[in-house]
């Protein structure tokens, strides 16, 4: 839909907010009024529509999407007066579509006082019948969400009725409050929702906020909003607990000529969905848990590394010891890091900015070599994050060890990632301004080191290759060419 607003109309930023705000929350509209929605926005001289939404408590009236089709002035007029006059217009006889009865209203989207949009409700008369109370109701409110359209009350700005899951429809339980927060009408499974959370008396005829404190009675903790949406002052949603069961209530508030009339609301029983949450909720806890205490384990070892290295007198033994130590530290890292986040994935740009800089502090105390990183290696998966640290701890620990000989000098980590999904590559360059790659070296490390071995190995199991070329001037370039597993899997 923004895509043709802005490409066919001349409607501002704040108009099109507006659009997706109703656009956003009139799948309600569509299900009171059993009706079609179609959104058309002036284009040039005439209509484009850009949004089309079907109820789901009726027969649809178009078996096509109708989105992009174009009108010009005067072959819709019942558009053109809508937008003109600023009113709800029904006049037109029912249409007939594919042997199939339609009768159409269009109703102004008016923002700020003047009107932006048309809004077109069709409903498909061939299921037409006596309508109960429900339907009536149903109607009623759709009518009252209509003329709040034309007075450019609703959408309401800003509501915060989309931000947790299990948001109530229309089937799921609707509630018709009067003024005072009394209830007026309460569909049947807005009832059997109601004694499922403990109240067992008609509902009609109470107050909703009465309703609720009783089945509230003894809990030590109660959603803040609740008594704003029970009263219909609110268009909020808030949770109901009681009995062992969870109900998300919405309140849509009604008005007419900016004064309250009442509101409806929409109760839907989530308690499995609540309790699959706090399950979630819960194992995402021990999992992070979990990363924090390997990341503790992992710190003790590499303390007791250093401990040990402090001890030995053979040099070759000590320089060992600190190189695990350092390996251990790196590991710990991207463990901290998956303690904090909620899913096994981690932002490296991060891993690798602290690593750096402790990496260098441990060798080559006074800050003689600095660290500089440029580019973006994005989020990664907790292996491919491990196994990238090790790499990169072997690569800037070489250089900073090996390239910069009683000198200062800068090493540059640069992070470049490009592709999606089975596209995905990033590609990693460790440069330095040092000594250059030594005569007994062809690939940057001790032929025959471990490390050398520890870095050809991880990159493999990144599915990736590595390579090391002189850099002009002097210093040594090492260009890492990966391809991270993805993050969905």
């Amino acid at each position: 839909m923004t895509d043709l607003v802005h490409e066919r109309t001349d409607l501002g930023d704040a108009d099109v907010e507006w659009l997706r705000l109703l656009v956003g929350d009139w799948q309600l509209l569509s299900d009171l009024s059993f009706a079609d929605l179609v959104l058309w926005v002036p284009a040039g001289d005439g209509w484009l529509a850009v949004a089309h939404v079907r109820p789901t408590t009726g027969a649809t009236a178009f078996v096509d999407d109708v989105v992009g089709q174009d009108v010009a002035r005067g072959r819709r007029p019942q558009l053109d007066r809508a937008f003109d006059e600023q009113r709800i217009c029904r006049e037109r006889d029912p249409d007939w579509q594919d042997d199939v009865p339609l009768r159409e209203e269009t109703i102004p989207v008016v923002r700020d006082g003047r009107p932006i949009a048309v809004m077109a409700r069709h409903t498909n008369l061939s299921t037409m019948r006596t309508p109960s109370r429900l339907e009536l109701t149903y109607v009623a409110c759709a009518d009252a969400l209509a003329l709040m359209i034309t007075s450019g009350s609703f959408p309401v700005a800003g509501a915060p009725t989309g931000m947790r899951r299990g948001a109530p429809r229309v089937g799921d339980g609707l509630l018709r409050l009067d003024v005072d927060g009394l209830v007026t009408y309460a569909s049947p499974n807005a009832v059997s929702a109601f004694h499922r959370l403990g109240h067992d008396r008609e509902l009609v005829g109470q107050s909703l906020a009465e309703v609720t404190t009783s089945l509230m009675r003894g809990r030590g903790q109660v959603d803040e909003g609740l008594s704003l949406v029970v009263t219909g002052k609110a268009p909020w949603r808030a949770d109901l607990e009681a009995s062992g069961a969870t109900l998300s209530v919405r309140a849509v508030p009604l008005q007419v000529d900016g004064r309250r009339i009442g509101a409806l609301l929409l109760a839907r029983d989530v308690s499995e969905l609540r309790r699959r949450e706090r399950q979630l909720l819960s194992k995402d806890a021990t999992i992070r848990e979990i990363h924090h205490r390997v990341k503790n384990n992992l710190q003790t070892v590499a303390a007791l590394l250093r401990m040990q290295s402090r001890r030995v007198d053979d040099a070759a033994a000590r320089t060992a010891l600190s190189q695990a130590e350092r390996r251990v530290a790196a590991i710990a890292l991207v463990h901290e890091t998956l303690s904090t986040g909620y899913d096994e994935t981690v932002d490296f740009d991060d891993v690798a900015a602290r690593g750096l800089s402790a990496l260098v502090e441990v060798a080559r105390p006074g800050g003689a070599v600095r660290t500089q990183h440029e580019g973006s290696f994005g989020r990664l998966r907790a292996e491919d994050a491990t196994a990238l640290s090790l790499v990169l701890t072997e690569l800037v620990q070489n250089a900073v060890e090996h390239g910069f000989a009683g000198r200062d000098g800068l090493v540059t980590v640069h992070a470049e990632r490009s592709g999606a999904g089975a596209d995905d590559r990033l590609v990693v360059r460790v440069s330095d301004d040092g000594m250059g790659l030594p005569e007994r070296s062809q690939n940057g490390l001790e032929r025959d080191g471990l490390g050398t071995q520890i870095v050809k190995a991880l990159v493999s199991e990144l599915g990736g290759t590595i390579a090391w070329s002189g850099r002009p001037g002097g210093g040594t370039d090492v260009r890492l060419d990966l391809v991270p597993r993805p993050l969905e899997d």
